[in-house]
């Protein structure tokens, strides 16, 4: 993205992390929708299903969440790993079967959500440890001060597309543009914390209950109306939140493929490009350094 921006004085920290395990309570099922109970995973350990760009929807699961589930034993220590940890920073396994092989953070949910290979994920196992290179919070872009960022690696900034307009404005493209009435379950929060499910992709459910989000991938970049993630997450007509999906398929009514918020403001402030092929993966990893090294 051409834009300025204060990515040369931010800070790297290495924060530690483990694999976290599925956990569950012995009130086994839960309900969906339409009030048919379901048993399904979703949430911890180690998920080989969702890498970045296939579908968010569709899989038999529960909150979704791709790659390995992340976190800290110590509950201060987990926070400073969810708030610090961001979009694009590189995580690295150095315990295990699969010591050595490293991750990209696709984003926050009730773990640190990481992508990586089949085969760092085949070796990967609960209990292997994990160093986050965390970098991102606290990036700021020089020529527009309406425009709050969270939870961005400046790399995957430098490889996104848009930028600064003609007219002062930030264009930022995206691949769905999400009506107000989607935002479910995570209002409220913090936005450096956990996302926001979006509702109205209950995929094989009643049609009376979709919004059109069916279709989501992860790591697609969505524009959410009428929503401000400045300082927590909450409905303010105007304002406009961009996120990328960090989290897939969940069956529990009021909730659905979650967005990370990455930038939030008046809608004024922004231009946004509606793109299909605007996808977390084409800005991390492999990806980045080949934009980059065609850029120069």
């Amino acid at each position: 993205m051409k834009v300025e921006s204060n990515a040369d004085r931010l800070v790297t920290q290495l924060l530690a992390g483990e694999v976290w395990p599925a956990t569950a309570d012995r009130h086994a099922y839960r309900v969906d929708a339409d009030g048919s109970p379901f048993l399904l995973p979703g949430m911890g350990g180690v998920t080989l299903a969702g890498h970045l760009g296939e579908p968010a929807t569709g899989w038999a699961s529960d909150h979704l969440e791709p790659g390995l589930s992340v976190r800290h034993a110590d509950p201060a220590a987990n926070y400073a790993l969810q708030y610090l940890t961001c979009v694009g920073n590189e995580v690295t396994l150095v315990s295990g079967a699969s010591a050595g092989g490293s991750g990209v953070a696709i984003g926050q949910h009730a773990y640190v959500l990481v992508d990586a290979a089949d085969a760092v994920l085949e070796g990967a196992t609960v209990g292997d440890q994990v160093t986050v290179r965390t970098r991102g919070q606290g990036l700021a872009l020089t020529a527009h001060p309406q425009v709050r960022v969270k939870n961005l690696d400046p790399g995957v900034l430098a490889a996104m597309p848009g930028g600064t307009t003609g007219d002062g404005r930030l264009e930022v493209h995206v691949a769905v543009d999400v009506p107000a009435d989607a935002a479910g379950a995570g209002g409220g929060m913090s936005s450096e914390f956990a996302n926001t499910d979006l509702m109205g992709a209950y995929a094989g459910l009643d049609e009376s209950l979709s919004l059109g989000l069916e279709g989501l991938r992860i790591g697609d970049l969505v524009v959410l109306r009428d929503t401000d993630h400045s300082w927590g997450r909450g409905h303010r007509p105007g304002w406009i939140t961009i996120g990328t999906i960090s989290t897939g398929q969940c069956a529990l009514f009021g909730h659905g493929p979650g967005p990370t918020s990455l930038f939030s403001g008046p809608a004024e402030a922004f231009h946004v490009v509606l793109d299909a092929d605007a996808n977390l993966r084409h800005y991390v990893g492999p990806a980045r350094s080949t934009e980059k090294e065609v850029a120069a």
